[in-house]
């Protein structure tokens, strides 16, 4: 077992609340024996993302989990970058599905970025990009970074009904799915967050 293994235990604090996230975590780092528990799980508030990077807010996350626990955890930010729209929304890949009311709806910002698309003519096919970045904090103020990404396409109408966020839209390269058609362990291999996961669990078994 490597020490970066040891210290993380048999659980692994998650700095979400996206359910969607967590099952994704919590299915690629089962094979390692850690089981993980989301900030949602365990009450605990969401902190204002004001960064402007991906880095910055995974960073905010991992400390205001590590704050209110004390626990090592691992916090990730991500989102989806479109080629034509000058790799918007990016870091406010979220931010383009919420309500007035504070609710979130993906439809709304699948709609929204292809409206965009064609409102500037964006030639086919329409490249894009999930990204996903990994902080892994500990307590004694050491953190590890980990970055990934998938590349490919976007489609409309959206199909299918799996995944979460923008994953009927998205169609990884290679592929004649999207995400949302995939089950998950297809999906699984070959997401931005498995691509980031991959190298954190690289350097768990160094």
């Amino acid at each position: 077992m490597s020490l970066l293994r040891d210290r993380i235990g048999e659980r692994l604090l998650i700095a979400t609340h996206n359910r969607g996230k967590l099952d994704e975590f919590a299915a690629l780092l089962a094979p390692l024996g850690i089981a993980v528990v989301g900030a949602g799980d365990l009450g605990l508030a969401e902190p204002a993302e004001t960064e402007e990077t991906f880095v910055g807010n995974a960073r905010i996350k991992a400390q205001a989990a590590l704050a209110a626990t004390g626990l090592p955890v691992l916090a990730d930010d991500s989102g989806i970058e479109v080629e034509a729209l000058g790799n918007r929304p990016g870091v406010h890949t979220a931010d383009w599905a919420i309500r007035p009311d504070g609710s979130r709806d993906f439809r709304m910002a699948m709609e929204r970025t292809w409206a965009e698309l064609e409102a500037v003519a964006a030639p086919l096919p329409r490249r894009a990009r999930f990204r996903a970045t990994l902080i892994l904090a500990f307590p004694d103020g050491t953190e590890h970074l980990f970055e990934g990404q998938a590349p490919g396409t976007l489609t409309w109408p959206p199909r299918g009904a799996e995944g979460h966020g923008y994953d009927p839209m998205f169609v990884p390269d290679g592929q004649g799915l999207t995400f949302a058609e995939m089950s998950a362990a297809e999906k699984n291999r070959r997401s931005h967050r498995a691509d980031a996961l991959s190298k954190f669990i690289a350097a768990l078994e160094r």
